[in-house]
């Protein structure tokens, strides 16, 4: 089917869909909007950061770059107060080599705070969080992305909560040997006898159990064992972009009723349906896309993630893929609250790990999202919650079931 009859509409067309995209970008944040950003504490749970602490010799986390999405100075800029760094490893590397390579990344970001104590504070509890943005510092905390790294030992899980880590994905893009993922084919019909002892493990240690990147059956698996409220920590509405890393308007409505909260991601791919079916149609589907740029890239992490979001950019700037504006992070943020309340909704960026939408292009940018969501309506007591609020609510309530 032909999108235009001839060649100048579709240049008018194209010109006015930069315009519009140029004009919502450049908007100016109301001076309410800036007041309520900066007195809320604003969390994110969910960045590749850490890739950059390992792979990338140029880049040190205090000072401000041209690439990438996430640094001191601009998460200041951003209001950002704490933020959980990803401990990431792709789901083919298992065994004692994935194992290194988490507790590297966990050493890389402990290393990270230790070099700039006036800048980063680790943090293990939503009341350290909240001291830390009361002493002008960030939080650091740590999440750990994908099951496979324990290796099958549950030693190894109270290991990673000893040195920090505060929540583990259950899987990454493919299966382990205990639980489904939502992007591989079903092996275990969601959570093996090993699995739910993972899960029971997690709750003891006053670990949130992270059900993003899960099969539908694992999340089903966990809300019927969990002693606790559970997270998804970078997952988006699969109701708007029928994408499977996504969540069903019944997996959120289950979520809120657990408790829990939903962390809304960026990623272009997860937030529109006309960009995901393109880029699934060019590049093949987000498995096949990780495995072709890491091949690229050599095994470097941080490339990987970081080049396949400058060459997204470039084919939606070139037209070669449809553009996907900011605005769609507050369309999926505004579908979640009206399906699980404002209660149940968060921000969980994936920045530095995935292909940001026009105007979201860094941590700089999040006070647009606090006045967008005035704009529609909300009142600033929910938009406390949504920025932050409600994952310290499920970390205060994780570490009291902890402590029975």
């Amino acid at each position: 089917m032909k999108l235009f009859m001839c060649a100048a509409p579709a240049v008018l067309v194209v010109a006015a869909s930069t315009l519009v995209v140029a004009q919502s970008q450049d908007a100016p944040v109301s001076a309410r909007a800036k007041a309520l950003h900066d007195r809320a504490i604003v969390v994110d749970t969910h960045a590749d950061t850490t890739q950059r602490l390992i792979f990338d010799p140029r880049f040190n986390i205090a000072e401000r770059h041209s690439d990438g999405n996430i640094d001191v100075p601009r998460m200041r800029d951003g209001g950002m107060d704490a933020l959980f760094f990803s401990i990431w490893v792709p789901s083919d590397v298992t065994g004692p080599p994935a194992v290194k390579r988490a507790f590297d990344q966990i050493d890389a970001v402990r290393e990270a705070v230790r070099l700039h104590p006036n800048d980063l504070v680790l943090a293990t509890t939503a009341a350290e969080v909240r001291k830390a943005a009361a002493d002008h510092r960030i939080a650091a905390l740590m999440g750990v992305e994908g099951g496979h790294m324990i290796d099958d030992d549950l030693r190894l899980l109270r290991d990673y909560a000893a040195l920090g880590v505060r929540y583990m994905t259950l899987t990454h893009f493919k299966n382990n040997n205990w639980a489904d993922s939502s992007t591989d084919t079903p092996a275990h019909n969601g959570l093996t006898a090993f699995g739910k002892d993972v899960v029971r493990e997690m709750n003891r240690l006053g670990m949130m159990i992270d059900i993003s990147h899960v099969a539908d059956k694992t999340f089903f698996d966990v809300l019927a064992l969990t002693a606790a409220p559970v997270v998804a920590s970078h997952s988006s509405s699969r109701a708007i972009t029928n994408h499977p890393r996504n969540m069903t308007d019944d997996m959120m409505r289950a979520l809120a009723s657990n408790g829990g909260v939903i962390m809304i991601n960026y990623h272009a791919g997860f937030l529109s349906e006309e960009f995901r079916v393109a880029s699934e149609k060019r590049s093949g589907d987000i498995v096949a896309q990780m495995a072709a740029m890491s091949k690229k890239c050599g095994g470097n992490e941080a490339c990987t993630t970081m080049e396949d979001d400058r060459l997204d950019h470039e084919a939606m700037m070139s037209g070669q893929l449809p553009k996907v504006g900011w605005e769609k992070i507050v369309d999926h943020i505004d579908h979640a609250v009206k399906v699980a309340g404002a209660d149940h909704v968060g921000l969980g960026s994936d920045f530095d790990g995935a292909t940001m939408p026009i105007g979201m292009e860094d941590v700089s940018k999040l006070p647009k999202i606090t006045d967008a969501l005035l704009k529609k309506g909300y009142s600033e007591t929910d938009i406390e919650k949504i920025l932050g609020g409600n994952i310290l609510r499920v970390m205060e309530q994780v570490e009291r079931a902890a402590s029975r």
